[in-house]
């Protein structure tokens, strides 16, 4: 840590065959000291990490004898090539920026001080309306990662996947571990907003790049995507697969009702169309609900692997003060009464000569609902397991303290 009111900043630059425009970055990086002096700042460090870089990206650094030039051998990728800067960083900011020049290195001053000011992270976002010469199809694809991150997060971040970033050292710990590939940034948001780190954004121009785009829209796309969900999935579980269970439960809902609808207007009969609703249905129903106790009881291991409260949320505030897995039983007892109630009644229909065509819909919904039983029945023991496994820790971390 350092002594109060003393700061130090070291910046990583990650370059990969970028000869064209590093010159033009490491300038208007150094150009900034003063500035940084003026808010704090008082030691200061670039650091430029050479990713293999094939052309004459190495020499351009050493041209800089202000920069401290570290070299992979190999192209390890960019998030590589930014922890190896984060490594070797010696003060307490840690910054980073691309060697492309879009970002403006002369905004790493506000960014500072606003960690100065009291933030963990702060991000320098292109999304928050400074002029930005950023490709529509790009604009496009972080909107979307940002709304991604705000539904699986239910934090707000503008740009999740911004290459202009200042942080405390002592967060990075929290933010870790990190990619290797280009989906550093978006992991990182992802990280930032489960661990309710004090994440700070700033509006940041953007221009456009020196040289050819690393960025592949479509590959890097995909892995953003990717990544981003499965670190979602490991803070809390049941935020994704919860909804997903929610939305085929509804599914088999909507076409139970619009079933019900149509026998009572008369009809008795169904096309393929309504065999394939039925179907639909049944899977959906029995698979939202195993997917929703999926989610909560991983909630449950996740809680014992951080040694923290379980997050008991699929929304910003609960539906119910009750834990989920309080209704499993319940739930369980009225899906199989229902199930066993609809069966004996079609059972004796059939014994009064009714045809199995108008009784086959019956029976399909009676097993669903008895599967559906033995599912939440099942899903409530491992929840009570988990639940009596997470209550040990916590004692046993009370004694400890």
């Amino acid at each position: 840590m350092s002594p109060t009111g003393v700061h130090g900043l070291s910046v990583c630059i990650p370059v990969y065959n970028e000869e064209e425009a590093i010159g033009r970055t490491l300038e208007r990086c150094l150009s900034i000291r003063d500035e940084l002096a003026k808010g704090g700042v008082t030691s200061y460090e670039i650091i430029a990490v050479n990713d293999g870089s094939k052309d004459s990206t190495a020499a351009k650094i050493r041209a800089f004898p202000g920069v401290r030039l570290i070299e992979h051998e190999r192209n390890r990728g960019y998030g590589a090539a930014l922890k190896t800067g984060f490594a070797a960083a010696q003060y307490d900011l840690i910054g980073f920026i691309d060697a492309d020049a879009t970002y403006p290195p002369e905004h790493l001053p506000q960014l500072c001080a606003a960690a100065i000011g009291g933030a963990d992270l702060v991000i320098g976002s292109r999304m928050a309306g400074a002029a930005s010469s950023m490709p529509f199809v790009r604009r496009l694809g972080n909107l979307f990662f940002a709304r991604l991150l705000t539904f699986v997060a239910r934090e707000r971040i503008s740009d999740s996947a911004s290459g202009m970033r200042v942080f405390k050292r002592e967060v990075l710990s929290l933010l870790s571990p990190l990619p290797d590939g280009l989906n550093l940034t978006p992991v990182m948001s992802t990280r930032a907003a489960h661990e309710r780190i004090n994440v700070v954004e700033l509006p940041i121009p953007y221009h456009d790049r020196v040289g050819r785009s690393h960025l592949s829209i479509t590959r890097d796309g995909v892995r953003f995507l990717q990544t981003m969900v499965w670190t979602a999935l490991t803070y809390n579980p049941v935020r994704l697969l919860g909804m997903l269970g929610l939305a085929g439960m509804a599914v088999a809902l909507a076409v139970g009702l619009g079933l019900t609808a149509m026998r009572l207007q008369g009809v008795t009969s169904l096309g393929p169309m309504g065999v394939l609703a039925v179907f639909a249905a049944l899977v959906c129903g029995v698979a939202g609900v195993s997917i929703f106790a999926l989610g909560a009881s991983f909630n449950y291991l996740v809680s014992l692997f951080y040694e923290q409260p379980i997050r008991q949320g699929l929304f910003r505030t609960p539906v119910f003060k009750t834990p989920i897995e309080r209704w499993y039983l319940p739930a369980a007892a009225v899906s199989l009464i229902a199930g066993l109630g609809i069966a004996a009644g079609s059972l004796m229909l059939s014994v009064q000569g009714w045809p199995i065509e108008r009784l086959w819909l019956y029976f399909a919904a009676s097993a669903m609902l008895v599967l559906t039983s033995i599912q939440l029945a099942s899903w409530w023991l491992v929840m009570e397991v988990l639940s009596e496994l997470n209550q040990r820790q916590r004692g046993r971390e009370r004694v400890r303290a």
